[in-house]
Formats: structure tokens, C-alpha cells, sequence
């Protein structure tokens, strides 16, 4: 089963590789310039401006940030031959979280945003302009970025054919939509083993990981573009840091509970857990209607943030040093998604302008890891399993003879005597001849060994699917299913037999160790007690006939109107 995880992980890896967007279309080369919106600007001023070269350049083809202004910030696309006539298109990823507005050379403007649902084309995973064959192809392009609340993620340009841009925006659509619904999957599978198995760590897994997907759908757009979640409207700043808040804290439960911090790391266990409660307290911070526990909220969480993810990263490696095996797992799904998302907020700072990638790349470690902690999920299932199945072993069995205890056989014989069937069922209660004597003149470990060598004889002469237990002291029971009276006979004949055989001496006149047996057959109306009743009665009456054979229930001997001979022939001293 975890040889199949691992291969089915191997495989959707490969696709989301395949996926993983790679244009090899160049786009067309343009050069651009900005500068911060001053009081009294228009259109017009602004492209004049450009044009006398008073605008701040920069390379387009860089990603770029550009800082909270109180007005926004005019850019302005210069097209360089050689010129497309064609009908163009003008993407920004990553989508920025502000409206930006394009004016053509006639003044007209056109504002998208992220949650733009107004337009009637509108990209996948970006903010696109379509700009028809009408619009001059050496006319320069001008923008305005409107003023953004807080920090943003840096700008990327890109000029493209119509043609080409539908390539690449289908391609990013199949991609994202892969990652999401690995990410969707995952979690519902999740959540469908908390319920069957009763175990909260399936269900803060599944919470972390839809938490995750809610901050990639709001930071790509896929949320609005193209699930058209209206109601998601103006939203994305306050449910992105939310579910930030909200990720960390079932991160944090999920990993107390799946790498044992309480075994492998106790002195880090505490901690995880005020984490795990003080992130959702910000969250309600953030939401209430109190302006200055709004702004404590919104000081707390960067920090919190920040804290809280080296916490767990610490505590992982605490418990992965320690010998916590899901720890592995947990660094190995959580260390690639950590240091992908570290380098993209040092991009929001200004840095690895020319990593394009890395919002796409955090996408794909978002699936990876819900994979990969899926499989954790699943090694740990089965081992939970194997120790459950080794315990409930341990529990059923005689620690002495390895055979089923009463309670365990008791049970066993119950389930198919509650089965009903019309298959005929005997039970056969064994009890050794003579045991006493053996253990007073040679000692109980002489006893234990004897029990162990009768115990073995009898398991080895029945059938596997035959029920055998130790019901106590010197006292076995064995249930023989689909078998009829005169074979439950020959069955016990040949196990009186055997333990004859052994020639386990009790004294040394020659009295060896033998077995006295009771047989009953299954009534309609018979209970586990009942048939062991009857099965204890026919044993004595077979220990009062003389030892070392067996014999029927009172009644189905009276039926059969004659005596069983002895079962081995010579049972001296009995």
C-alpha cells in the first residue's frame, strides 16, 4: 500500500511538472517608465511628460514594485519595433491587489482588478488588457496603479499576440487548476478519515491545507478568475491575512499531533499549542469592529507570522532528530513551501526581480506538500494499524501457550454462533489428565512446559481456521465449524492420541500426561455457555469412564445408544 503511495505521488509530480508553466513565446519588447501621481494630472500631461523623458525608467520585463503612494503611480509601456499590427494583449502577473487602469489614445479608460468581474475577457492568474488591431501598434501604453494599503506583490509586464497569450493562459488555467484540485482532494480525503477513524489530526491537516489554497486562490485570483466568487468581492486583503492567521494554527495542532510532540518534543509542545490558540484570537482581532484592535491585530500577525513558522520548523526538527518518523514527512512537504514562500516575500522587498517563477513555483509546493503529507497521513495510518493489530494479538492471545485466551475465544465462537448458518458446529473441552500431580512432584515450570507442548500438539493436529483457547489452569477449548457429530469424534480420538504420544511422564511409575475430552454439538438454541456447559459435563463423564478418551454430550449418546471405546488402549494408572 505505501509502495502504491509512493508511485501514485511519483506520477502526479510528473504532471505537475508537465504543468508547471514555461512559455517559450518572447512576447514584444517594450521599455517602460513611472513616476507617483501628482495633484492635477491627466492622461494627456502625463504622456507629454514621458515623451520630454521625465519619467523614472525601468525594465518592464523585471518585476517590479512599486511603493504605497498617497496618489497611485503612472506607468507608461513604450511598444519597440519591430511593431505587431495584430490584435494585442497586455498582462500584469502577478495580479496586483489594486485597480489599475489602462487609458487609449483617445482618453478612454478601461480599470480591472483582481475582483473584476465586469469584463468579458479577463485572464487567469493576471490582469490582462485587450487591445484591438484599431489601437496604434507604435501608440505608447499608460497605466495607472492605484494607491495600494499595504505591501504588495511586485508587477510583472508582458505585450503578447493574441494567439500567444491564449496559449499561455490556457496553460497556467491547466496547471492551476491541477494544483488545486490536488490541494482540494487531499483535504476531503482528510476529512473523510477524521470521520471514520475519529482522529483530529486527518482534520487539521484538512483544515491547514484548504487554508493554504484560500491564500493561493485570493493571491492568484483563481477565487474570482475563473470560479467568479463574487461574494469575494473587495475581500482579498482582509481573508488572505486570515487564512494566514488561520493556516499557522492548524499547522501548528496538525504537527503537536502528528510528529507526538509531546513524546519527541514536550518542552516545544507548549508553545505549538498557545501558537495553534493565539493565531485565531488575532484573526477575531482582525475582524471585529474595534478600530484599535484592528490595528493591534494587523501589528501582531506579520510577527506572529513569522514566530510561529520558526517554531514548527524548530519543533519538526526536534522531533525528527529525536526518532519521530512523521517529522520527516513534515520537513520534507513543509521545507520546500518554507523557503520558496521566504524568497517571495524577500521579492516583495525588491529582490530576485528576475524570478518570475516563484508564485507559480509556491502554487506547485502547495500541492507537493499535500501530497506528500498525505502519504505521512498514510504511513501513519499504517502503522497505528500494525500496533493496534499488535496489541488487540497480545491481548487475545495465552501469553504461555499462544493460543486464544477465554475471553478472546469466548468472544470468537459468539460471532459465529451469532452468524446463524446451517452449518453444523461441535465444541470439544479438553482437560488434562493428571496435571496436578505433575506440577506437585515436578514443579510448575515442569507444568508450563507441558502446557506448552500440549497446546502446540493440539494447534498443529486441528484445522487453521479451528477455534483453539486455553480456558483455564489445565483446560482447553476448541470450536470445529461445518463438522459433523461421529467426525467431531474422530477429531478428538486422534488429539487424545497425540497427547498420548507425547509421553510426558508424571511420575516415575510410568504415567504419562493424557487428556480427557467433552463433546457438544451446536442447538438452535445454544449460547457460548450453554454448549460449554454441556462440553464441561460430557469431559467428566469421560474422566469417570477411565481417562484418556472422549465423549458426547449426554443426551446425543443416549441418542446413539452404545458407549465410545476407549481412546488409547494401555492408559496406565488411570
Amino acid at each position: 500500500m505505501a509502495a502504491t503511495a509512493r508511485h501514485g505521488l511519483w506520477r502526479m509530480l510528473c504532471i505537475l511538472a508537465l504543468l508547471l508553466p514555461a512559455s517559450t513565446h518572447a512576447g514584444i519588447a517594450f521599455t517602460g517608465a513611472a513616476r507617483e501621481v501628482q495633484p492635477g494630472d491627466t492622461p494627456a500631461s502625463v504622456l507629454a511628460a514621458f515623451h520630454r523623458g521625465e519619467l523614472a525608467a525601468f525594465d518592464p520585463h523585471r518585476l517590479q514594485r512599486f511603493p504605497s503612494q498617497q496618489h497611485g503611480t503612472w506607468v507608461v509601456l513604450q511598444p519597440l519595433p519591430p511593431l505587431v499590427d495584430e490584435e494585442r494583449v497586455l498582462s500584469i502577473a502577478p495580479p496586483p491587489l489594486v485597480p489599475v487602469t489602462m487609458y487609449d489614445a483617445r482618453g478612454a479608460a478601461i480599470t480591472l482588478s483582481l475582483d473584476d468581474f465586469a469584463a468579458s475577457a479577463h485572464g487567469h492568474g493576471r490582469i490582462a488588457y485587450r487591445m484591438t488591431p484599431n489601437m496604434a501598434a507604435s501608440a505608447p501604453i499608460l497605466l495607472r496603479f492605484d494607491p495600494a494599503p499595504a505591501r504588495t506583490m511586485p508587477a510583472g509586464f508582458r505585450l503578447q499576440p493574441w494567439n500567444e497569450y491564449l496559449q499561455d493562459d490556457a496553460h497556467w488555467l491547466a496547471f492551476a487548476s491541477a494544483c488545486f484540485a490536488v490541494m482540494l482532494v487531499m483535504s476531503l480525503m482528510a476529512l473523510c478519515l477524521a470521520a471514520m477513524l475519529r482522529d483530529g489530526t486527518f482534520a487539521w491537516y484538512a483544515g491547514y491545507v484548504l487554508c493554504y489554497a484560500v491564500i493561493q486562490g485570493m493571491q492568484t485570483g483563481y477565487l474570482f478568475h475563473p470560479l467568479e466568487l463574487t461574494w469575494l468581492a473587495g475581500t482579498a486583503p482582509s481573508v488572505t491575512a486570515s487564512a494566514m492567521a488561520l493556516s499557522l494554527a492548524f499547522a501548528a495542532m496538525f504537527l503537536a499531533r502528528f510528529c507526538e510532540l509531546p513524546r519527541y518534543a514536550p518542552l516545544l509542545h507548549t508553545p505549538t499549542l498557545a501558537l495553534a490558540v493565539g493565531m485565531p484570537l488575532v484573526v477575531l482581532l482582525r475582524i471585529c469592529q474595534i478600530p484599535v484592535l484592528q490595528q493591534t491585530a494587523q501589528v501582531l500577525l506579520s510577527p506572529l507570522l513569522i514566530l510561529g513558522t520558526l517554531l514548527l520548523l524548530v519543533a519538526a526538527v526536534a522531533a525528527a532528530a529525536r526518532g519521530a518518523r512523521p517529522a520527516w514527512f513534515f520537513l520534507a512537504g513543509w521545507t520546500p513551501l518554507l523557503t520558496l514562500t521566504t524568497l517571495l516575500n524577500s521579492q516583495m522587498n525588491g529582490m530576485l526581480a528576475d524570478v518570475g517563477w516563484l508564485s507559480d513555483a509556491c502554487l506547485a509546493a502547495g500541492a507537493f506538500e499535500a501530497a506528500l503529507l498525505s502519504l505521512g497521513l498514510a504511513d501513519r495510518a499504517l502503522i497505528m494499524r500494525r500496533d493496534h493489530s499488535l496489541v488487540q494479538e497480545l491481548a487475545d492471545t495465552d501469553a504461555l501457550t499462544n493460543v486464544l485466551n477465554r475471553r478472546a475465544w469466548s468472544e470468537s465462537v459468539a460471532k459465529v454462533l451469532a452468524s446463524g448458518g446451517g452449518q453444523p458446529v461441535a465444541l470439544l473441552f479438553l482437560d488434562l489428565d493428571h496435571f496436578k500431580a505433575l506440577n506437585d512432584r515436578q514443579g510448575h515450570a515442569a507444568g508450563d512446559r507441558a502446557l506448552v507442548a500440549v497446546a502446540d500438539a493440539l494447534r498443529h493436529e486441528l484445522r487453521p481456521h479451528d477455534l483453539l483457547g486455553r480456558y483455564g489452569g489445565e483446560e482447553f477449548v476448541a470450536m470445529l465449524y461445518g463438522v459433523e457429530q461421529a467426525t467431531a469424534m474422530q477429531v478428538a480420538t486422534r488429539l487424545c492420541r497425540r497427547v498420548h504420544r507425547l509421553d510426558i511422564p508424571v511420575n516415575d511409575g510410568g504415567l504419562v500426561l493424557s487428556v480427557s475430552i467433552g463433546i457438544a454439538m451446536r442447538a438452535p438454541d445454544d449460547t457460548v455457555e450453554t454448549l460449554v456447559a454441556r462440553a464441561d459435563q460430557a469431559m467428566y463423564r469421560a474422566k469417570l469412564a477411565g481417562r484418556n478418551r472422549a465423549r458426547l454430550d449426554e443426551q446425543l449418546e443416549t441418542r446413539m445408544r452404545r458407549s465410545w471405546p476407549r481412546a488409547v488402549e494401555g492408559d496406565r494408572h488411570s
